[in-house]
């Protein structure tokens, strides 16, 4: 039984159609399927049908989708989540366009995460014969995945535990008001896998989205990055610059509805038995930007 990775991120837009030239011209999504109100896009190297979803009307995430193993996995993770406390019901294949039968929580923080076992494969756009390492046209940033999410909970404590508890995450690093075993934790890093993060919790309002990030090769592709925002009037929030926190390269910037996204590269190999980092309080802007060390108010209070 095991979460294989992020699958999708649901987000509502003020205008749909600016944020396809957004997500599809700037960031050089493939969309995939449209209709009434909604658009759906994947990366260039992702198999399954969609990784993001844009819905028109508001700002904010809408719900996570988690890809398991198995169909079988998914009544261990009711079974799991209900003694969690959560409440958790079932969806049917086609709630979501091509995607199967799952299970569906409401998290501690309040969001919704989805669960599902399998999703209409359209293939990579190099595909798997013989294939070329990228396409010869990518469309501006021509993100070739998605990468992870960062969302917000009173209590990130409790929203860690429900990952390593219910879904068998691990926690990577955390952020927590000292070194004393008593600390509260205020912001954790958590991951399935081998990256440094597929899910990552920070204390504040419940059910906020801080953003949801994209997956580039390198430092190179992030300068690249950057200067496409600038030339198509993107809003960037914060770099380029490196994290201390995952060691990933990064620029933060905003979606035309004013949903923080983000392109991150790099970030260390994690691995289940690697020894949890602790950041305290006073070197927080150090692990957040590591050039700079100073944290905006912007990045701070600005969540959808």
């Amino acid at each position: 039984m095991s979460v294989l990775r992020l699958g999708y991120v649901h987000v509502r837009v003020t205008d749909l159609e600016q944020a396809k030239r957004h997500y599809g011209y700037t960031m050089g999504l493939y969309p995939t399927y449209e209709e009434p109100g909604r658009m759906f896009y994947k990366g260039w190297d992702e198999w399954d049908h969609h990784s993001v979803v844009l819905e028109e009307g508001g700002v904010g995430l809408v719900k996570l989708g988690y890809k398991v193993s198995s169909a079988d996995d998914l009544d261990g993770y009711e079974k799991r989540a209900e003694q969690f406390g959560c409440t958790v019901s079932r969806m049917s294949a086609g709630d979501n366009p091509e995607v199967s039968d799952g299970v569906r929580v409401v998290l501690p923080n309040t969001q919704t995460l989805e669960l599902y076992h399998d999703m209409t494969v359209i293939g990579t756009e190099v595909g798997t014969h013989n294939p070329e390492c990228f396409p010869r046209h990518l469309v501006g940033v021509g993100a070739p995945r998605i990468d992870h999410a960062l969302i917000t909970a009173d209590d990130p404590a409790a929203t860690e535990r429900f990952f390593t508890d219910v879904l068998d995450f691990f926690v990577t690093e955390r952020v927590r008001t000292s070194l004393d075993d008593d600390a509260e934790t205020i912001a954790s890093w958590i991951t399935t896998g081998n990256s440094a993060h597929d899910i990552a919790v920070l204390k504040g309002p419940e059910g906020k989205l801080h953003h949801f990030a994209f997956e580039l090769k390198d430092w190179n592709e992030i300068l690249r990055a950057g200067d496409l925002f600038a030339m198509d009037d993107v809003p960037i929030d914060v770099g380029p610059t490196r994290h201390g926190i995952t060691r990933g390269t990064t620029i933060y910037f905003f979606d035309p509805a004013g949903n923080r996204n983000e392109v991150f590269a790099g970030g260390y190999v994690a691995m289940r038995d690697r020894p949890c980092i602790t950041w305290t309080p006073e070197q927080l802007a150090k692990g957040i930007f590591y050039h700079a060390r100073e944290l905006n108010d912007r990045f701070t209070s600005v969540l959808t």
